[in-house]
């Protein structure tokens, strides 16, 4: 009996140090990877929308005061509704910092077709250690949310349906996403045209940090 006791005992106590390591461990999110939509862009009487990323401080290692220090990049990649690309960019966010970007005067500003009367489409971003979108090293650490401005009704106008308001904001975060190598290699690809081609138009802007677009 003091033997089964004592393997008892024993269990119990490898599963209570089991659990103990379970809880005390790393319990992040390492994604990359994120992707959101956007709505009533560039529409008459309604607000501008705000994609707004964050560096959490993941990728901070213990460095001398004055050097490097964590710096992630987050490449975006804005899309319309037609699944063209129509800007790409690779903003710079320091450890703890905020980056905050207007979707009417940043994010679909510049379009590669030109075209300013795009309301809806998809947005995908990167977190990644370099500063180039045509070539990122996927890196965890940058978390965002984004806001997204909702119509209340509708109505048809020259040829099409325009939603109207008065418009509500809400706000997501972004949602996580699984990013293959086939994914990861079009939306670069896809970028590297933009910029080579679109002769400065394609090209989204970054606001510096601690700025508010």
């Amino acid at each position: 009996m003091k033997r089964v006791g004592f393997v008892f005992a024993m269990l119990v106590i490898a599963m209570i140090g089991t659990a103990v390591a379970q809880t005390s461990g790393p319990a992040g999110d390492f994604s990359y990877y994120f992707v959101t939509y956007f709505s009533n862009g560039n529409t008459s009487g309604a607000p501008d929308a705000v994609l707004r990323l964050i560096n959490d401080g993941d990728y901070s290692t213990a460095q001398t005061e004055g050097r490097p220090n964590g710096n992630l990049w987050a490449s975006i990649y804005v899309f319309d509704d037609s699944q063209e690309l129509q800007e790409c960019c690779n903003c710079f966010i320091s450890p703890d910092g905020l980056l905050s970007e207007s979707l009417n005067k940043e994010l679909m500003a510049n379009t590669l077709t030109g075209r300013d009367e795009t309301s809806r489409g998809v947005i995908k971003v990167i977190s990644t250690s370099n500063d180039d979108p045509t070539y990122n090293v996927l890196t965890p650490g940058i978390r965002g949310w984004m806001t997204h401005i909702q119509a209340t009704s509708n109505t048809y106008s020259g040829g099409k349906w325009v939603e109207k308001g008065p418009f509500f904001v809400t706000e997501t975060k972004l949602a996580d996403a699984n990013l293959v190598s086939a994914e990861e290699a079009a939306l670069e690809t896809s970028c590297s045209y933009a910029i080579t081609l679109g002769s400065g138009y394609g090209v989204c802007s970054c606001t510096p940090e601690d700025h508010d677009f």
